[in-house]
């Protein structure tokens, strides 16, 4: 019987000096070890990679290959620092369940639901058994980072999370808001005023440059995750609902202390960062099966407010604009003990094909009080309200800038309202959701977490779309000042403001040197000539662009002489001509989107802008601007704020917000902090 000992196994093989001592000393081998670490990858016992906090859950799992065809792995047994885990290891052989370029008698062996309370540096060893009785070892690796002695705990958690707004987005924003004087800014931002700021990394499991769902996870589960997956270490198989699961924040604490969670974006609500606080999933599209699991597993997360767009899932698949459909759902297999013991030992719902579910209505038979639009949001008395449901759009909701222009009765150049052409000239601005959300939370006696975001800073940074990226910005902040006042008034609540990556490569290149008239006629005239060496203003001659402000707080025009300019340095090609764009791109995620009036707004950046006949050639292929992967800033305010400086891995910011909520942090000394009990520095 050989006896391999993995550093990782599958090199065993490249360690032989011929083929056949490689074919004498063939073996089963364990090509995957989750939680993913160092010491299995490369036999490095360090950098750490999966970190945990005392008693958080997370899944164990290995991927054991037999050394040939013919032979299957009849058992596995995993230790921590030696010791062997009690619970039986489940085992399922892959068959067709794994992924391309995994044989079908691979075996995935799973321990569901594991946590480890003592701090420190533990082992993991897997050993697998063949059915010829070989047998392969493996080895890894995982913290326990211990919570410290600390100061009176922090009960509520805000956490603001403007999705892809960089240092230059923020810029952007306190410019249009508050305008300059020689130099000195104005009126600083609400986000501006908090006591302390500091950068974070924001990289991947699996890339330097993240997407929205690990970069909004590694906040709430303190570990990496694979670009597109949220909650989950990445797995071999097919399956999305699967994977390996990592306990969030909001699971831990609700668990533990009985919080609730609350959720408030202006994105469709499957989207990647509202998902990425209670759903686990490899797969960010997977709307069906991802609403259901905000409903169905609301006992384990402590949902008590969900808002935002994404009506389109909530509705039976026979109704008009309904995305439910069985390919973006789950179900697991009471007989399939891999998933079978999702259920039992995590508590989740097994879940079901039912593409013709009434969702809406069962969140409202489950108590949770309902609102499609404003008007209706505006009408729920918050203080008498436990749970709040509000979809406000099928998908993403429309941006700051098209919601302000309806309510100001603005309309297109050749029609009608964005709003009206979407269907929902009714929208909330998201300080307005923010504001009912903390209402009903308030009344949370062990108190909560609430993510709030600002999803079109990214989606428009995307589509180089500055006014609208801009102005949701300044929605954004609205949205921080809220919180800031509601956590000021208290002594025992946090608040988070930070993004989950740049987006776009935002850069303030400059002003314009010309009017808005004047900039009108060269669009007519055309060409970079007219457009870039007639307008573009660098360094002095940029000048202090002015943005007058209506009473809503919004600017009463964007097409101001003399405005911000903007460049991109992470941009697909676009056309360009500097002035606002009367209509967004086309949003692939409307239901109606190719129908009009939808279909007739721009469906790619080159779509747009044509008449100006100026187009900035891009650094990435596509039709859209990417993700960059620059350091983004955090600023935080309430106790422990001091304790989120200097420049951090994203990861770090979970285990700094538990230490708030479990232990509470001890602030140094003369620390004023910004919360009710301590403004004042002695």
């Amino acid at each position: 019987m050989n006896t391999l000992n993995h550093r990782p196994a599958r090199l065993a093989c490249a360690l032989a000096s011929t083929w056949l001592a490689c074919a004498t000393y063939a073996a089963p081998t364990v090509t995957r070890l989750t939680p993913p670490s160092e010491l299995f990858s490369s036999g490095q016992p360090a950098p750490l990679i999966a970190r945990f906090l005392p008693g958080q859950r997370f899944d164990l799992q290995a991927t054991i290959r037999p050394d040939d065809a013919a032979k299957q792995i009849s058992s596995a047994v995993f230790a921590v620092d030696g010791k062997t885990i009690a619970a039986p290891a489940a085992l399922k052989t892959c068959e067709a369940s794994c992924l391309k370029g995994v044989p079908a008698n691979a075996t995935l062996a799973s321990v569901r639901a594991f946590s480890v309370d003592k701090p420190g540096v533990h082992s993991l060893r897997v050993t697998a058994t063949q059915s010829d009785g070989q047998t392969v070892t493996a080895e890894g690796n995982f913290e326990i980072v211990a919570l410290l002695a600390g100061a009176q705990k922090v009960k509520n958690i805000i956490i603001l999370l403007g999705d892809g707004m960089g240092a230059a987005q923020r810029t952007a924003a306190r410019l249009v808001a508050g305008g300059y004087a020689q130099g000195k800014a104005i009126k600083p931002l609400a986000m501006d005023t908090f006591p302390v700021t500091g950068m974070v990394k924001t990289s991947s499991l699996n890339s330097f440059v993240t997407d929205s769902s690990p970069g909004m996870t590694a906040y709430v589960s303190g570990n990496k995750n694979n670009n597109n997956e949220e909650g989950v270490f990445p797995d071999d198989t097919i399956d999305p609902f699967d994977n390996p699961r990592i306990e969030y924040l909001s699971e831990y604490l609700h668990r533990t202390q009985g919080k609730a969670l609350g959720v408030v974006t202006t994105a469709d609500v499957f989207d990647a960062t509202p998902a990425g606080n209670a759903v686990h999933t490899s797969n960010r599209g997977a709307g069906t099966g991802i609403v259901d699991q905000f409903f169905d597993d609301r006992g384990i997360s402590g949902l008590q407010v969900l808002m935002g767009g994404g009506r389109k899932w909530f509705l039976p698949s026979t109704t008009p604009g309904s995305a439910r459909a069985e390919r973006s759902d789950y179900a697991f297999s009471a007989t399939d003990a891999h998933t079978a013991d999702i259920v039992k030992r995590w508590g989740a719902a097994p879940g079901a094909m039912d593409k013709d579910r009434n969702l809406l209505a069962e969140f409202q038979s489950a108590g949770f009080r309902y609102a499609a639009d404003k008007s209706a949001l505006d009408a729920i008395d918050a203080k008498s309200t436990d749970r709040l449901l509000g979809l406000f759009a099928l998908s993403n909701m429309n941006v700051a800038l098209d919601k302000i222009d309806g309510r100001r009765g603005k309309a297109l150049g050749v029609g009608g309202r964005v709003v009206d052409d979407y269907g929902f000239p009714d929208q909330p601005m998201l300080d307005e959701m923010a504001s009912k959300a903390l209402t009903v939370l308030d009344r949370q006696k062990n108190g909560f977490v609430l993510m709030i975001e600002g999803a079109s800073i990214d989606k428009q940074a995307h589509a180089m779309d500055s006014e609208r990226w801009m102005l949701d910005t300044l929605e954004f902040d609205r949205a921080v000042a809220l919180a800031q006042a509601y956590a000021a008034k208290r002594s025992d609540t946090l608040v988070i403001v930070t993004a989950d990556h740049e987006c776009a490569g935002v850069a303030l290149i400059g002003g314009s040197r010309v009017s808005d008239a004047r900039l009108q006629a060269l669009v007519r005239e055309g060409g970079g000539t007219a457009l870039r060496d007639a307008v573009v203003g660098v360094y002095e001659q940029a000048g202090f662009p002015k943005y007058k402000l209506s009473a809503d707080g919004y600017p009463e025009t964007t097409d101001i002489d003399n405005r911000m300019l903007v460049g991109y340095g992470a941009n697909s090609d676009r056309m360009e001509d500097f002035r606002t764009n009367e209509r967004p791109l086309q949003d692939s995620q409307q239901p109606f989107v190719k129908k009009e009036p939808l279909a007739i707004y721009p469906a790619g950046p080159l779509a747009r802008d044509a008449e100006g006949k100026y187009m900035i050639t891009g650094q990435v292929p596509g039709e859209s601007a990417v993700h960059t992967a620059t350091d983004i800033p955090l600023s935080a305010f309430g106790p422990g704020a001091h304790a989120f400086t200097g420049v951090i891995d994203n990861t770090d910011v979970f285990f700094k917000i538990a230490q708030a909520a479990v232990k509470g942090i001890l602030p140094p000394p003369g620390w004023s902090g910004g919360s009710a009990l301590a403004t004042k520095a002695p």
